[in-house]
């Protein structure tokens, strides 16, 4: 035990020699560690969010029965199955409006729920007759509370004109839902003796067959595994999951630098201790404990730094699933215990990753090994030909995903593929390009400068490859987001036709509010539109009620559209679909959709596919009368006006002054327009901040990498400098010779990104969310994204060109007494 101890004391003396070392070594494992943890705490929050939208009194995870093809069916089915010994309790759901905000309203009843519907929030005995008996109780989430703008044990009124019964906060309750007694539910929505839903518990015999009870009117739906929301938001994660993991492998190339450096530095050492009589096993042994301990102090503050990242994320990561998808996130992190223990494997895991080639070198160094800095360099030379040769392997299993993989993983896998292959083939690519430069320079410095950076390119090729991986997402990421945004803006052109959007409370006030536009000259036209929900083929629809205008044909963003679209729209029994949900049912243009409808199934001929950016649901545009028609219990709320542009603040003064309406119920166009380009920049800033955190670490991974090199480059230089050239002139050189791979790997990285960029907008966008945008590349882009690179570059070098530059004559002479 001693002489272990002993050997491990040794070992770490050499951290004591070598500080920087030490510090990049816990750098590269602190920010593998960060990243990758801080990501992983973000997906844990969102899913944990999930499974409480899941599990609410009831839902995705627990059994039920529903209808077959309507939405609601007869509360008569209940009391049937309960006299046949069925343990089901009822459920009715809806959405309703609260001063202009769209949320979920949720009855039960808390008698019958059964107590085996996963981990729904539970009603004590206590609050049971306060939540059934007059007035009853409206449970929400705290955050749902503060959406509405209200104060526990208010009584608002939905959009109808009814009262909710006294509002309650539930701190388990998910956001963005109302859970009320199940006959409130039904006076609200107006839908008496009417259910959406029945959950089944555990039945304690065998009941009666279903069909003998209610015959074919109902049918049994199985608990899912995973929930619609989780599986429309998968792509997100998975993004979020790619970046972490490309950045916990850019620190991990840090970690390998400074490893291999040391081990490098340390063979006189392992030798001597091997000399004295420490066998090989133990010898090893200390140097995994040393690594597995460094491991687990970097791997703590790792998670430290991760918490604040993800806490610092999660705001805008709530944005964009909220945005996105329509999910509803917690603003506050909370983490469990498997995150933690998680956090600090995959930072012991990653670091003797890192470390095994290494560790596989010292136990294989005879014991009267001479230490070689260089000879790790040109060991790794001999890898260049099976690296390309792997290079092409994964190459082509990114083209067999590409033509036979149809699922969103597929997808990913085609990036990673893509990614893998450009990174291992990199050094044969610089190795060519710095070949080519050897042959046509001209005098022996040019010569020695080309021949030198070849022989330097095998100790640099793993900061260049975590450089291209970096920039190649950044150009790819970038290029998605910038065209995304200018598309979405053309597409907001498009969507926001009027000049003034208003939101009534209530169908009544917005009666008020017709009659009183259309007293007023300044009013050129009223569109009143609409919104109802549907079941299409298991899908949840929304349909959406356009107004017959000339402004919306100009501007309607139709992808493809039948002849005479817009004419055929008026009737009603035409309607245009939102590119996602054509996608998902596979319906194009002259198909018939089929639509649930309170008077029966409404047939829809397709006559045009439009654009439909952002949102989560699929959607069918339709007249509004129509919509009406078929639909009579779709508020009529919502108002768009034709104004003048000069008569556009006077008109909203005096409707807010003649109708108490706020800023959320009146807004002009460009309110309406800036609010959802803020939002949409929003979605895609915790992309932005992880480009920029993948960036940074591939500048640390350079920086660590020309230190690590810095004290065997100078047998290479020191020749040079006796030969009369200066220090500041060989540092100036050593700094051009790595901004030069720097920017071969730059310019290299930018066709690499632009295939990234088409593969996010043809492949991933198109499974994840429905939707294709064009492709277009934006020069000054990558121009400035090339110049950040080498700025990156330039600041990682600066250091130890800076050192070598004020290096000491003596430090120079004493390469010639040494060992070589």
């Amino acid at each position: 035990m001693r002489r272990a101890l002993w050997i491990l004391a040794v070992l770490l003396s050499h951290w004591r020699r070598h500080q920087m070392q030490f510090a990049t070594l816990l750098i590269g494992l602190i920010a593998a560690t960060a990243l990758w943890s801080g990501v992983q705490a973000i997906n844990q929050q969102a899913r944990s969010a999930y499974d409480r939208a899941a599990a609410t009194f009831g839902g995705a995870r627990t059994a039920m029965l529903v209808a077959l093809d309507t939405a609601t069916f007869s509360q008569e089915l209940f009391i049937k199955l309960r006299r046949a010994g069925w343990p089901v309790s009822p459920i009715l759901e809806g959405r309703v409006q609260i001063n202009g905000l769209s949320v979920r309203l949720l009855g039960i009843e808390p008698v019958t729920l059964p107590t085996d519907v996963g981990n729904a929030p539970r009603l004590g005995a206590s609050d049971l007759s306060s939540f059934v008996a007059p007035p009853g109780q409206t449970l929400v989430a705290r955050e749902t509370l503060s959406d509405l703008q209200q104060q526990e044990g208010a009584v608002p009124a939905i959009s109808s004109g009814a009262i909710l019964p006294p509002l309650r906060v539930l701190p388990q309750l998910v956001p963005g839902v109302l859970v009320v007694d199940i006959g409130v539910a039904q006076r609200l929505l107006n839908k008496p003796d009417q259910l959406s839903r029945l959950l089944i518990g555990k039945a304690k015999g065998k009941p009666t067959s279903l069909q003998s009870v209610v015959g074919d009117q109902l049918q049994r739906v199985e608990p899912d595994a995973e929930t619609e929301l989780e599986r429309l938001t998968d792509s997100f994660h998975l993004n979020l999951t790619a970046f972490g993991l490309l950045s916990f492998f850019v620190g991990l190339f840090i970690v390998n630098s400074a490893v291999g450096l040391a081990f490098e530095q340390r063979l006189p050492m392992l030798r001597t201790l091997r000399a004295c009589g420490a066998s090989a096993r133990l010898v090893n042994t200390m140097l995994v404990l040393e690594l597995v301990v460094l491991a687990l102090i970097a791997g703590l503050i790792g998670l430290v730094c991760g918490y604040f990242i993800a806490a610092a994320l999660l705001p805008d990561v709530a944005a964009s699933l909220r945005g996105l998808y329509g999910a509803q996130i917690p603003g506050q992190l909370t983490l469990r215990s498997e995150w933690w223990l998680a956090g600090i494997g995959i930072s012991v895991v990653g670091a003797l990753v890192a470390a095994a080639t290494s560790l596989i070198k010292a136990i294989r160094m005879p014991v009267l090994a001479t230490a070689q800095p260089r000879a790790w360099q040109q060991v790794q030379r001999r890898w260049l030909i099976l690296q390309s040769a792997g290079a092409c392997a994964v190459f082509a299993v990114a083209l067999l995903l590409l033509y036979y993989g149809q699922s969103l993983i597929a997808g990913f896998g085609v990036l990673a593929a893509l990614m893998l292959g450009a990174a291992l083939i990199l050094p044969a690519f610089l190795e060519l390009i710095l070949l080519v430069g050897q042959r046509w320079a001209k005098g022996p410095l040019a010569l020695w400068f080309w021949a030198d950076s070849r022989q330097q390119l095998s100790g640099l090729s793993l900061a260049l490859m975590a450089l291209l991986l970096a920039l190649a997402v950044n150009v790819g990421v970038s290029t998605m987001v910038e065209t995304f945004s200018r598309t979405f803006i053309g597409w907001l052109n498009g969507r926001l036709a009027a000049d003034v959007y208003i939101s009534a409370s209530d169908n009544t006030q917005g009666v008020a509010i017709r009659n009183w536009l259309r007293e007023r000259s300044d009013v050129q036209a009223i569109l009143s539109g609409g919104r109802a929900e549907a079941q299409v083929q298991g899908q949840p629809v929304e349909l959406l009620g356009l107004p017959d205008h000339a402004l919306y044909r100009e501007r309607w963003p139709l992808l493809e559209a039948a002849p005479r679209a817009w004419t055929r729209l008026v009737p009603g029994n035409a309607a245009f679909i939102s590119e996602q949900l054509s996608r998902r049912l596979n319906v194009r243009v002259g198909d018939v959709v089929e639509v649930p409808a309170p008077g029966g199934t409404w047939e829809l001929d397709i006559v045009g596919i439009y654009a439909d950016y952002g949102n989560p649901k699929g959607q069918l545009a339709i007249n509004v009368a129509a919509l009406i028609r078929q639909f009579p219990q779709t508020p009529q709320t919502r108002i768009g006006l034709i104004v003048d542009k000069n008569d556009i603040p006077g008109l909203i003064s005096a409707l807010q002054k003649q109708f108490a309406l706020d800023d959320r119920s009146v807004a002009d166009q460009a309110t309406v327009k800036a609010e959802s380009i803020r939002i949409f920049n929003r979605t895609f800033a915790v992309t932005s901040a992880l480009n920029a955190f993948t960036l940074g670490v591939a500048g640390i991974a350079l920086l660590t990498s020309l230190l690590t090199l810095a004290n065997s480059r100078l047998p290479q230089l020191a020749p040079l400098w006796a030969m009369g050239l200066t220090r500041p002139r060989l540092a100036a050189i050593e700094l051009t010779k790595t901004l030069s791979v720097a920017l071969f790997t730059s310019l290299l990285a930018v066709p690499l990104g632009l295939l990234v960029a088409w593969c996010l907008i043809a492949i991933v966008n198109v499974k994840a969310f429905g939707w294709r945008l064009p492709f277009h590349v934006f020069p000054l882009q990558l121009v400035e994204l090339v110049a950040v690179a080498l700025l990156a570059s330039l600041l990682a070098a600066l250091l130890p060109m800076l050192r070598l530059a004020r290096m000491q004559p003596a430090n120079l002479v004493k390469v010639f007494a040494n060992e070589r």
